[in-house]
């Protein structure tokens, strides 16, 4: 299985997100966490997969002169695409009530992107899951804001949480996606690394 071909190897998840801590986790891998902060601003040029790309990319450059030989380090960026525009974490409630109600009654895209950096090499790897919201009240999307204060969540949202629970109709693609990690990409790639 993977966790035994990987054993002579160091994985770094380069996250702060419970989420993705999880899911290393669940798919039975050893790993250390390392932070570094990244602006994660991009060139207004780019689009839709492109942008997640470039920000995982990007979040993997503060660690590329301590990598050792045989470390794989794990970068990632989750945006939502809505109406041809990427919705990143909202600034403030006023800013997650707009995102959430862009998304009301409409299909939104969830992209993520993972980037796999070691000392000789860099692979990156996206997914896009379509999700559908039905339509949400405004008593919906306050009483989710305030209870639940998504303020860390691409899109102002997490599907796991109670607004996935009632405003989801349909999803199209990897659930795990959503959460914030395709975790089948994941395994894949790093079995190809290996």
């Amino acid at each position: 299985m993977l966790s035994h071909k990987l054993k002579n190897y160091n994985l770094i998840l380069a996250s702060g997100s419970p989420r993705r801590q999880q899911f290393f986790k669940d798919l039975g891998l050893e790993f250390e966490i390392r932070l570094k902060p990244v602006v994660e601003d991009y060139p207004s040029r780019l689009t839709h997969f492109e942008i997640s790309d470039y920000l995982s990319q990007l979040k993997s450059l503060p660690f590329r002169d301590e990598l050792q030989s045989n470390d794989i380090l794990i970068t990632s960026d989750t945006i939502v695409w809505n109406d041809h525009k990427a919705l990143g974490k909202p600034s403030g409630k006023e800013d997650a009530f707009q995102m959430l109600q862009s998304m009301s009654n409409k299909t939104h895209e969830v992209i993520t992107s993972v980037c796999f950096t070691t000392v000789s090499s860099q692979k990156t790897v996206n997914a896009t899951t379509k999700v559908t919201f039905k339509a949400l009240s405004e008593d919906e999307i306050n009483y989710y804001i305030d209870n639940f204060k998504p303020f860390d969540k691409a899109g102002a949202y997490g599907i796991q949480e109670w607004i996935g629970h009632i405003g989801i109709t349909s999803i199209e693609g990897s659930y795990f996606n959503v959460v914030g990690l395709p975790t089948h990409l994941v395994y894949k790639t790093l079995n190809s690394m290996v």
